[in-house]
């Protein structure tokens, strides 16, 4: 992680499994596991709006949603610092790949993926 405030809460939540000794739960299969089921509690918030009501969440819903994405957010920066990759730079590089992917001239307005262009 390039980034000086990803890289101290990347060091913070580090700390904090340390003080419980928790690092000994923190393999990469758990990690991943608990992302998908933080990732699943942040869509149960959506699942049966419609696009324009899961646009206008209430004031109690987006603070709701705001912890679940936090819960998502910690759980991907501990698995990349166990597995040593820089969020950051996997980040640029996924972007640098989905820009020859989808070009915008064969991309723009449509919602397909990159083989079907």
């Amino acid at each position: 992680m390039k980034s000086s405030v990803l890289e101290a809460l990347r060091d913070e939540l580090k700390q904090f499994a340390r003080e419980r000794d928790w690092e000994q739960f923190h393999a990469p299969k758990n990690l991943a596991a608990g992302l998908s089921v933080e990732a699943g509690e942040l869509l149960e918030h959506f699942q049966w709006l419609s696009e324009e009501e899961s646009a206008h969440l209430s004031e109690a819903e987006r603070a709701a949603v705001r912890l679940e994405l936090a819960d998502v957010f910690i759980y991907l920066i501990r698995l990349a610092d166990v597995l040593d990759v820089d969020l950051v730079a996997a980040a640029r590089d996924k972007l640098a790949i989905n820009t020859e992917r989808y070009p915008v001239g064969k991309a723009k307005g449509r919602a397909v993926k990159y083989d079907k262009l």
